[in-house]
C-alpha cells in the first residue's frame, strides 16, 4: 500500500512513507537509501515545542517569561515577548526578521535555488532588534521558532543544536539527527532535494534557522521519534496537548503541534518545507497510529500524510 501511494503521488522524486498501526512499522521508499539524511524543515519546530514544556518541566523556563530574561534583546519589542506566546505562534512577530537584501535573498532561492536562511545566531540577534513586533495573534512565525529555541538552550547554559542532542537525540536513539549550520558541516550520507520544478536544491543549513527548521534525520529516525510521540517516551511531550485555536476551531495549538478533527478523529501535526524537502508527521493519538512522509521537492505532503494516519476506511 504505501509503495503504491508514494509512486502514484510522488513519482521518480526521492521520497519515504512509515506507517505505524497496530504496533507495528511498514515502510517504503525511493532513492532514499537507508541511512540517507533528509532536511525535515519545520518538523524541527516540534522539536523545540517538546524542548521547551521539557525545560518548563526542568525549571529552567517558564511561559511568562520574557524573551529578553534569556537572550540579550532588552530594549527591544521583541525581548518583551514571552516564551509561552512564541510556542503558540501569538507573539506578534512577523515571519521573518527584517533581513537585509531579502528581496535578493527570495529571488535567489527562486532561480537558482540557493539557500536564504543561513544567518548566525549574532546576526539573528542584530535583525531582530530592528524588527516591529505587532498585535499579539495566531501568526506563523519562523522568527518566533528560532528565538524560542535559542532561548530555552541558552536558559540551559547550552547551544540549540547541542540540546537536542542531548535531550531528544540521545535518549532516543536517534543517531543520524543532526543541524549542519554551513554547507561544509553537512554529512556524508545528506541526500540532496529538489526545487517544485526538479532543480536541485541547495541544503538550508544556518545556526539561527536550527530551532526552526535545521535537523536532518534518515526516515527510520524520524519513524522512531514518532513512535516516541505516541507512547510518550518524548521529552516534553505535552507540547502535543492544544492549549488555545489557532485557525478557529478547526485547527488547534499546542506548543508548535497543530491538533485538527479529520474523519472524526483528532490529528496532531507538523509538517515541514525546505528548499527541496517536504515532510510531515501526523499522530492519531487515541488509536496508536502514525505516519511518516519525506519527499525530496518542494511540494506540500500534508494530504498523502493525512490519508495514512485518518484514512477513508
Amino acid at each position: 500500500m504505501l509503495e503504491r501511494l508514494g509512486t502514484t503521488h510522488f513519482g521518480d522524486a526521492a521520497w519515504g512513507l512509515a506507517l505505524l498501526a497496530d504496533g507495528e512499522v511498514t515502510h517504503a521508499s525511493h532513492r532514499l537509501p537507508e541511512n540517507g539524511d533528509a532536511e525535515i524543515g519545520s518538523i524541527t519546530k516540534g522539536v523545540t515545542g517538546l524542548l521547551y514544556r521539557d525545560a518548563i518541566t526542568r525549571g529552567e523556563v517558564q511561559a511568562d517569561d520574557l524573551v529578553e530574561k534569556h537572550l540579550p534583546l532588552a530594549g527591544c519589542p521583541a525581548g518583551a515577548v514571552t516564551l509561552g506566546s512564541l510556542a503558540e505562534h501569538r507573539s506578534g512577530l512577523p515571519r521573518l526578521p527584517v533581513v537585509p537584501d531579502m528581496t535578493g535573498r527570495s529571488w535567489r532561492l527562486w532561480r537558482h535555488q540557493q539557500n536564504p536562511y543561513g544567518d548566525t545566531l549574532a546576526e539573528l540577534l542584530e535583525q531582530t532588534r530592528a524588527t516591529r513586533v505587532g498585535k499579539p495573534k495566531a501568526r506563523y512565525s519562523n522568527l518566533g521558532f528560532e528565538l524560542l529555541g535559542h532561548a530555552v538552550a541558552a536558559a540551559a547554559h547550552s547551544t540549540y543544536r547541542e540540546l537536542v542532542r542531548a535531550r531528544v537525540a540521545e535518549p532516543l536513539g536517534l543517531t543520524s539527527w543532526y543541524l549542519p549550520t554551513t554547507p561544509g558541516e553537512l554529512g556524508p550520507n545528506a541526500v540532496a532535494g529538489t526545487s517544485r520544478r526538479g532543480k536541485p536544491a541547495e541544503a538550508w543549513t544556518g545556526e539561527a534557522l536550527g530551532p526552526a527548521g535545521g535537523i536532518r534525520s534518515t526516515l527510520a529516525d524520524l519513524t522512531t521519534f514518532a513512535a516516541a510521540l505516541l507512547d510518550g517516551t518524548a521529552p516534553g511531550v505535552d507540547a502535543l496537548e492544544p492549549t488555545r485555536n489557532f485557525a478557529g476551531p478547526a485547527v488547534r495549538i499546542g506548543s508548535a503541534w497543530m491538533t485538527t478533527r479529520i474523519r472524526d478523529r483528532d490529528v496532531t501535526w507538523h509538517n515541514g518545507g525546505t528548499g527541496g524537502w517536504s515532510s510531515f508527521i501526523g499522530l492519531d493519538r487515541e488509536a496508536g497510529r502514525a505516519a511518516v512522509v519525506l519527499l525530496g521537492r518542494a511540494r506540500s505532503v500534508d494530504k498523502v500524510g493525512m490519508e495514512l494516519v485518518a484514512p477513508a476506511s
